[in-house]
């Protein structure tokens, strides 16, 4: 077969030219000029938009868009010259009016316009690159009748005029403004923005700063920024009903900047209104507030929080330096627990729980504790008192609130370790002498330090706890031994202390009576057969007895005393008088504690079993003591308490600080070796920064006190020095 040919096929003009009427484009445009015409002087229901849009169609089809745009273009304007000048001859409050009917009968007429001209819209003008039919009427109305010469300055004025007056209490039309403004916007973001929104921006700032100023003069604080909050209210509604809503961020901008952060610092330093007396008086709303409207200026919040922050340390300060709060440590505490929840309540409150508040809030307490070097020794006896006797009849769930509020203390302290010295002295206390509240509290307690601070931090409290609980088992062994003799002689009831967990003064001499002393070495005997490779010491100074005394009339009472008391008053079996040498030869105990018991017992109204001559408040060497037999009182059983101050002596202080100073120093060192031990050669200023790190958790170390401790280190060859850079160190292993 062969291949068949192919033909192109090629489709040409039609080669018969159709010739118009000369006067065809001329015709047909008067009819739609005529149309246009009508429908401007709404009389539009009489055209035929059919036969109109024929036409329209035609002229672009014959190629004679051209002239039907231009002559659009000259219709539109000359009507709009006409309404131009019927806009600027309505007076007064009828300039708006007017403007705003005109408007809508431009727009009705631009509709149907727009629906006649619709094939050349949609052909001739992109073809062209020409502005389609509604946006040209928009720009024709903008050109002839927003920014002709006479309108564009009266319409800003007016507006200008009618939200001044709203903001002086006047009512105004909104719903005239809102088709006012709304027509700028229609007519694109810049009119509305250059013609209207600019000045309007720049008006308000004028007006908001001369009243702030006005305000200022005469309002307090509170007041001016209730009006300050009521202005921004006020704005931004103004904004909801007839303006464009991205004006509010500009506007509200303005009110905040000319009424809140050109006057920050004179509103939170205001004399008796201010952050200040805001925060003494707890006047929550005003501090919300305040807050609220801050928080929407550049480093407004953290002009509050300095000022609050300043405050804070003040007042701190003052709290943690007054001589009338010292004397009372528990009140001490609970005056810092009470500045606590007042703070806590107002960040809750009224700064939105702010983080940067609370961290402010901490620093600050972190900052005056420890300007008072008690402060450990101070918290601690607030536990101490609370657990003796101050949650007695408290539910659970209130003990562990108080005790949590200790506990946010306590993470304030640098010196952890000397808190955990006197915590353990005071627990060692209220154990000895069964005075503890609750011993789940007391374990609650611990808990919580161990949670916080590690085991190492509370393994010797509860110790403690377990040299008690053993010590109950071991007494009940040896009442059921043969080493305890049943019958009336004095009962015994020993508290075994392991020496590493007690905090255990060296043992003081003491002699005791010779019926105590005859069970106690039974006891010893018992003890030391069960427990092989132990030691007892007797710890006379930590005991309690409990004796029976028989007055004049044979009057019976039972006495609660110390050890020390007791051996006194067992002197008085076989002497009706002694003098303070010879109970001080008899007893042979310290002689500050033998003071404080003769005071306790022949000075306290009330509870002075003997009897002193001469009577003073003063133990004096040669003072007589004598059995009081006159002695009464209504209970049976007397508690007598030693003299002997809440808080420690000067030299007991410095006895403490310096057995604290002494357990650092192996803290230091370990630290120091296990730093070295990993890095093998620092230089001098980061050993004392890892160091620092590694213990500010228990306490914060003097970097004096630690380049003694890689000294000692140097000397017993853990470390060396470099020889070329002495600040260099080197680990040995």
């Amino acid at each position: 077969m062969s291949a068949q040919k192919k033909r192109n096929f090629k489709i040409e003009a039609f080669k018969h030219r159709v010739e118009l009427d000369p006067k065809y484009a001329e015709r047909t445009w008067k009819v739609l000029e005529h149309a246009i015409h009508e429908i401007y002087n709404h009389n539009a229901s009489g055209l035929s938009f059919e036969e109109l849009y024929r036409n329209a169609y035609n002229m672009v089809l014959h190629k004679y868009g051209e002239k039907l745009y231009s002559g659009l273009v000259t219709t539109m304007s000359g009507h709009l010259k006409e309404i131009a000048k019927s806009i600027e001859d309505s007076q007064g409050g009828l300039f708006l009016e007017e403007l705003d009917r005109k408007w809508g009968d431009h727009n009705k007429a631009l509709q149907m316009i727009r629906d006649i001209l619709m094939y050349m819209d949609r052909t001739f003008v992109p073809i062209n690159h020409k502005t389609p039919v509604h946006e040209l009427g928009l720009n024709l109305w903008r050109d002839n009748i927003i920014r002709s010469g006479k309108i564009q300055t009266r319409l800003l004025d007016t507006l200008l005029d009618l939200i001044h007056r709203e903001r002086t209490g006047e009512v105004i039309n909104r719903s005239l403004m809102r088709n006012i403004t709304k027509m700028l916007m229609d007519l694109g973001s810049s009119v509305y923005q250059e013609d209207f929104e600019k000045p309007f921006l720049e008006v308000s700032a004028s007006f908001y700063s001369g009243e702030s100023q006005q305000l200022i003069e005469c309002c307090d604080c509170g007041e001016y920024l209730r009006k300050a909050e009521r202005r921004l209210t006020e704005e931004t509604e103004r904004v909801s009903h007839y303006l464009d809503v991205k004006s509010e961020v500009k506007i509200t901008s303005v009110v905040e900047g000319e009424m809140i952060a050109n006057h920050m610092q004179r509103l939170v330093h205001m004399e008796n209104s201010g952050l200040v007396n805001m925060l003494v008086e707890d006047r929550y709303e005003d501090l919300s507030r305040m807050y609220n409207l801050f928080r929407r200026v550049p480093d407004g919040l953290s002009t509050v929080r300095d000022v609050m922050t300043s405050h804070l340390r003040e007042t701190g300060k003052q709290l943690v330096g007054d001589p009338e709060r010292l004397k009372d440590p528990v009140d001490f505490v609970q005056h810092l627990l009470d500045e606590k929840d007042k703070y806590d309540k107002i960040i809750n409150k009224a700064f939105n729980n702010d983080k940067s508040f609370q961290n402010a809030l901490n620093s600050s307490f972190e900052y005056f504790i420890n300007l008072n070097n008690r402060s450990p020794e101070f918290i601690s006896l607030y536990v101490d008192d609370k657990l003796r006797k101050g949650l007695k009849g408290v539910s659970e769930e209130d003990v562990e609130v108080v005790l949590d509020k200790v506990m946010m203390l306590f993470r304030y302290l640098q010196e952890k370790d000397v808190f955990e010295k006197y915590y353990k002295q005071h627990l060692a206390k209220r154990l000895l002498s069964g005075k503890t509240a609750s011993d789940d509290a007391e374990r609650s307690m611990i808990v919580k330090l161990k949670t916080e601070c590690g085991y190492q931090f509370t393994s010797k409290l509860e110790g403690m706890f377990t040299d008690m609980k053993t010590s109950v088992d071991t007494m009940q062994g040896f009442y059921t031994s043969q080493y305890c003799e049943t019958g009336d002689g004095p009962t015994l009831a020993v508290q075994v202390l392991t020496t590493g967990s007690w905090p255990t003064q060296p043992s003081a001499p003491c002699n005791l009576p010779a019926e105590i002393l005859g069970i106690c070495e039974r006891f010893r005997t018992f003890y030391l057969g069960t427990h092989t490779g132990r030691r007892l010491t007797w710890q006379t100074n930590m005991g309690t007895a409990d004796i029976k005394a028989t007055f004049g009339k044979g009057q019976k009472h039972e006495l609660n005393v110390s050890t020390y008391q007791m051996c006194i008053l067992m002197l008085f079996n076989s002497a009706d008088q002694l003098t303070y040498r010879e109970i001080e030869q008899a007893i042979e105990i310290p002689a500050p504690d033998l003071k404080r018991c003769l005071q306790s017992l022949a000075c306290v109204k009330g509870k002075n079993v003997l009897r002193k001559e001469p009577m003073s408040k003063d133990i004096a060497e040669d003072d007589a003591f004598y059995f009081n037999d006159k002695f009464t009182s209504k209970f049976i059983k007397v508690k007598i308490g030693t003299v002997a101050a809440q808080k420690e002596s000067e030299p007991e202080k410095q006895e403490t600080r310096q057995r604290v100073e002494e357990d650092r120093k192996p803290q230091i060192e370990a630290a120091i070796v296990r730093i070295m031990k990993s890095r093998r050669v620092l230089d001098h200023n980061t050993i004392v920064t890892e160091v620092t790190s590694q213990l500010q958790s228990r306490f914060l170390p003097n970097p004096v006190v630690i380049k003694k401790r890689i000294e000692s280190l140097i000397e017993r060859e853990f470390l060396e020095r470099d020889k070329n850079d002495r600040k260099l160190y080197r680990y040995l292993a």
